[in-house]
């Protein structure tokens, strides 16, 4: 097993969240509940990028900030109809979730 992070954050509605993040690419893996009508924890996988969505108050904070690498910051920006900046590490763009998670995407420049 390769070692790895998988960040957590904290969504008000998992399947609400689950489409957002559909739209970054991400698709579910499983999700989980002790009991039906319980929180949701989630996993959406985009490759080898994974994060948790997890219902569950005091699991993670919404504003959380995560960075996320991708090969191509346009085809993402073009989703989501925002314009790339130039930063001197990379072409990046910055979204907010539904929950107020900020997510920074970008390409580095090579």
């Amino acid at each position: 097993m390769d070692e790895e992070v998988v960040p957590i954050l904290r969504v008000a509605d998992a399947a609400a969240a689950v489409r957002w993040y559909a739209r970054l690419g991400f698709a579910e893996q499983w999700a989980h509940r002790f009991e039906p009508g319980l929180p949701a924890f989630v996993e959406v996988a985009r490759g080898r990028v994974r994060l948790f969505l997890s219902e569950h108050t005091g699991d993670a904070r919404p504003g959380t900030l995560v960075y996320l690498r991708v090969a191509d910051v346009d085809a993402v920006a073009a989703e989501f109809a925002v314009r790339v900046e130039e930063a001197p590490w990379a072409r990046e763009i910055e979204l907010r979730d539904p929950d107020g998670n900020r997510l920074r995407v970008g390409t580095p420049i090579e």
